[in-house]
């Protein structure tokens, strides 16, 4: 059986992911007149790389295992 922790791992690790890279390009390639009020604190960086990390942990922590 797997567990659900296994596939909310998944889950968090693609938005985590996904977050992380747009938050990586608007480092490359800011925005020329960023209307977020804190911008410069780059949130979604680091929230895009917990989510990620919280992510890989369930998936490692949780991951079906084979059994002979």
């Amino acid at each position: 059986m797997i567990s659900i922790w296994f596939f909310i791992g998944i889950s968090l690790a693609v938005n985590g992911a996904l977050i992380l890279a747009a938050g990586l390009y608007q480092l490359v390639n800011p925005p020329v007149g960023p209307s977020v009020v804190l911008y410069q604190l780059h949130a979604n960086v680091w929230w895009g790389a917990a989510l990620l990390v919280f992510g890989l942990i369930y998936c490692f922590k949780f991951a079906p295992r084979r059994q002979s």
